[in-house]
């Protein structure tokens, strides 16, 4: 083997490590990123009206993608929007602490899926949304999900070295 040979490996195991990390760190940061429009204990609604998550609702609620999502959002998240705000809100600093660390990283990927696609119904066809940006960020926790993304550079490496972790923790590292 030459010296080549053995650089050229060694540069692409790095590579192979840190293409997941790096996207698994970019989700992360995608969700602590839109935490601050998420402002308790109102979420935007107030007497001159919606902004912020309450204005995503409302939206979502005139123009979701799908007839009986406009109506959950209309009828039940609406109504009990602050209950809504602070489970929108807990999942998404879940998902920014569990990605950026690197814990349970497929579950925070299946988890990120689900509330890309939540949003995705929500606002896709809302004027001057990009729907393409929610196809985007589905496609970004599928990656981290296939790649395992936690096993480099994340906790997850650490916890799969454990023999006697539960099965069921297992497979969502």
């Amino acid at each position: 083997m030459t010296q080549q040979a053995g650089t050229q490996r060694q540069t692409s195991k790095r590579t192979d490590r840190l293409l997941p990390a790096g996207l698994r760190v970019t989700a992360g940061l995608l969700w602590l990123s839109n935490l601050s429009w998420k402002t308790p204990p109102d979420f935007g609604r107030s007497a001159d009206g919606c902004s912020g998550l309450c204005r995503f609702v409302e939206e979502g609620s005139e123009v979701a993608v799908l007839p009986p999502w406009a109506w959950l959002l209309d009828n039940v998240v609406s109504p009990n929007l602050a209950l809504f705000g602070y489970v929108t809100l807990a999942v998404e600093f879940l998902l920014a602490v569990l990605l950026l660390s690197g814990t349970l990283t497929r579950g925070a990927a299946l988890l990120g899926l689900a509330q890309s696609i939540a949003i995705g119904l929500s606002v896709a066809n809302v004027d001057g949304e990009w729907y393409w940006s929610y196809l985007l960020m589905a496609a970004l926790h599928i990656a981290v999900f296939a790649m395992a993304a936690g096993r480099f550079y994340g906790v997850d490496a650490i916890l799969r070295e454990n023999p006697k972790l539960p099965r069921r923790l297992l497979v969502l590292t």
